[in-house]
């Protein structure tokens, strides 16, 4: 399902975004986390996962575009995975380098939320990260997520944040600090 925010165009991924996905594996800020080296092959066999996803979950990711000039911003979106235990929807995402510090992870996170929790009727959504995603941590923290526990996936050390459905559909705390130091919630609406 497309969705569109104020700046993003979300596109469910498919195989047709193999080459977009590549090129995002690519960005020497997203590279090192991933831990590999992307071939255009591996690519092509993610997209077609994501792709999967989208036909058996109704859930996967997104690539996400600039509504303006159609550039490649990153992807995000949910997945169905067994994380601590439980299959549970988590939210993730990966933003271009050269676009960090815009908000596009928020804006990501924030359409995926409203996703799961409107569309499909999710009680709570979780996220993961490495515990050294200090930038990743913030992003969660401005979502409303919070930190649950240090958690072993895969032979990872990662750490847990999640959030329970609001109690009213469409309300979405952004949790920012408005760079005096007090934090402040601001409901999406």
């Amino acid at each position: 399902m497309l969705v569109l925010t104020e700046r993003l165009r979300l596109e469910p991924i498919s195989e047709r975004h193999g080459d977009d996905l590549y090129e995002l594996h690519r960005d020497p800020a997203i590279a090192p986390w991933w831990g590999l080296r992307w071939s255009r092959a591996d690519a092509q066999e993610q997209a077609r996962r994501y792709e999967n996803g989208w036909q058996h979950d109704g859930v996967s990711k997104w690539m996400a575009y600039d509504r303006a000039n159609d550039e490649l911003i990153g992807r995000g979106g949910l997945t169905s995975a067994e994380l601590d235990g439980a299959v549970r929807l988590e939210v993730g995402w990966a933003v271009r380098g050269c676009f960090w510090g815009q908000g596009y992870a928020t804006e990501m996170g924030r359409a995926s939320l409203q996703f799961a929790f409107d569309r499909l009727g999710a009680e709570e959504v979780v996220a993961i990260t490495e515990p050294h995603n200090v930038r990743s941590w913030a992003v969660m923290a401005r979502l409303g997520l919070t930190y649950r526990r240090d958690i072993v996936h895969d032979g990872f050390e990662l750490v847990l944040y999640g959030l329970v459905r609001p109690a009213r559909a469409g309300q979405l705390a952004d949790r920012d600090d408005g760079g005096d130091g007090r934090r402040t919630d601001r409901i999406d609406r």
